[in-house]
């Protein structure tokens, strides 16, 4: 049977699945937090101060994905540069980063359709940390998980176009926004320009990086791309350029035509600048309707990403073979689609609480992944200086140490103590449960070797 992916894949699908996965559902329910934290200016400046640092990350990225194109991105990188532990390692952290983003996904699309129809709410099923279960919640976030999981399963080609359909919508509702609040808004309205002084825009700084999760999706499917490898590395970075913009457009346009006071009452404060914008309170629909193709963007690119993981650590043995499964006809790693889509189609049972618990662990390990590149990157400009580099960042390796030291500081907001901390015992106990059963798999790759070592040996 023929193994290889269809290479369908274009510039803009591959620059599309990126800017879409960053942005989800947070530069709706986010801005005026951003705003009244830092000041208008003080939030602009900390998204542009955050999406640098993001960038240093994603050259290294940029690099590694251009020189080794496979499906799979961090898990060849680090395997090349650093070992098989240490790529499970690598592997591993991204799988519970993507599963978790999927999974909170299908409760984040009921969550938004109550907002859109308050009055659908029905079947109460249980409480879990508070949260009511319902049966029509749980129907929404199940037939979503279904139909995206189908679409992904039919092809990358069927994925890429919904996404770039979804984007196109975001594109829509975030240029009526802004040309809105540039036509209607007051220049009294950006007051403060800055709150609390450093302390307000390190406020919102320690959130941006979780805001720009996402672009590291590209590597996943190199393999399913059908441009020159240099281009890979260029449009990474053009995919966070472009979050970037999105993010700064958003504060700006949300503080130019809101004032303050409003802003700090209002629950969904995009949305109200939406309608102050536009002159009516039907356009705060459209502006959530925008939200959900972000949601939607955001989980078709982390089920693309999550399954091209865990089809490549089974390709490496790391996990059961079954997972290396690719459909004869479609081209995708089937069975692991079907295993991310079904553990998604269950999640809405969970209740919001317990998955923001697990996007939260899910985030921890997404930056330890970042650690493990950027030392791979730094290992492999100093033991193969040689290896063919379609996009270089540079001559030294002086990107990737500030990725390093950039992916420590990451690390530690999430230490007790600290702004964006994980929250005891719910979530520490997710991600050190995560990484009990990941101990298992790291035991049978220390197995497998010696078994291959004796082997070796008799021969």
């Amino acid at each position: 049977m023929d193994q290889q992916f269809h290479k369908v894949l274009t510039k803009l699908d591959v620059l599309l699945l990126a800017f879409g996965a960053m942005i989800g559902w947070g530069w709706v329910v986010l801005s005026g937090t951003w705003i009244t934290s830092a000041g208008s200016l003080g939030a602009i400046i900390a998204f542009l101060i955050g999406g640098i640092l993001v960038i240093f990350v994603g050259l290294t990225y940029a690099e590694l994905s251009s020189a080794m194109p496979k499906v799979g991105g961090e898990h060849y990188f680090v395997l090349r540069a650093l070992g098989p532990k240490a790529s499970f390692i690598a592997a591993w952290a991204i799988a519970l980063g993507y599963l978790s983003v999927v999974a909170f996904e299908a409760v984040a699309l009921p969550t938004v359709i109550e907002y859109l129809f308050p009055t659908f709410k029905f079947g109460y099923l249980w409480t879990i940390a508070g949260w009511d279960v319902n049966v029509s919640w749980v129907m929404i976030g199940m037939i979503g998980s279904i139909i995206i999981t189908w679409i992904n399963y039919r092809g990358v080609k069927s994925a890429a176009f919904l996404q770039v359909v979804l984007t196109f919508v975001i594109f829509l509702v975030g240029m009526a926004l802004l040309s809105g609040s540039l036509i209607n808004g007051e220049t009294s309205n950006l007051q403060p320009l800055f709150k609390d002084g450093s302390a307000g825009l390190l406020a919102v700084l320690v959130m941006t990086p979780f805001m720009f999760v996402g672009f590291d999706v590209i590597p996943q499917t190199a393999e399913e791309m059908n441009i020159p490898q240099r281009s890979i590395g260029k449009i990474l970075i053009l995919s966070v350029a472009l979050a970037v913009l999105f993010y700064v457009g958003v504060v700006f346009a949300v503080s130019y035509i809101l004032p303050n006071d409003v802003l700090t009452n209002s629950s969904l404060p995009t949305a109200d600048a939406m309608a102050a914008a536009l002159g009516s309170s039907f356009f705060s629909k459209v502006l959530i309707i925008g939200g959900l193709a972000g949601i939607l963007t955001s989980w078709n690119a982390f089920i693309i990403g999550g399954s091209r993981v865990l089809y490549a650590m089974a390709q490496e043995t790391f996990l059961p073979q079954w997972f290396a499964r690719i459909h004869p006809i479609y081209k995708t790693p089937s069975n692991a689609i079907l295993f991310i889509g079904t553990l998604a189609t269950f999640a809405p049972l969970l209740g919001r609480p317990m998955l923001v618990w697990l996007v939260d662990a899910g985030g921890f390990s997404i930056i330890i992944a970042y650690f493990l590149v950027a030392l791979s990157f730094i290992a492999l400009r100093k033991k193969e200086p040689n290896m063919p580099r379609p996009f270089q960042v540079g001559q030294s390796s002086a990107v990737g140490w500030i990725a390093l030291v950039l992916s420590i500081g990451f690390i530690f907001l999430y230490m007790p103590g600290m702004p964006s901390q994980l929250v005891w015992p719910y979530e520490w106990l997710i991600f050190i449960g995560w990484w009990v059963i990941g101990a298992f798999f790291i035991i049978r790759i220390k197995t497998k070797t010696m078994e291959q070592t004796e082997h070796v040996h008799r021969m």
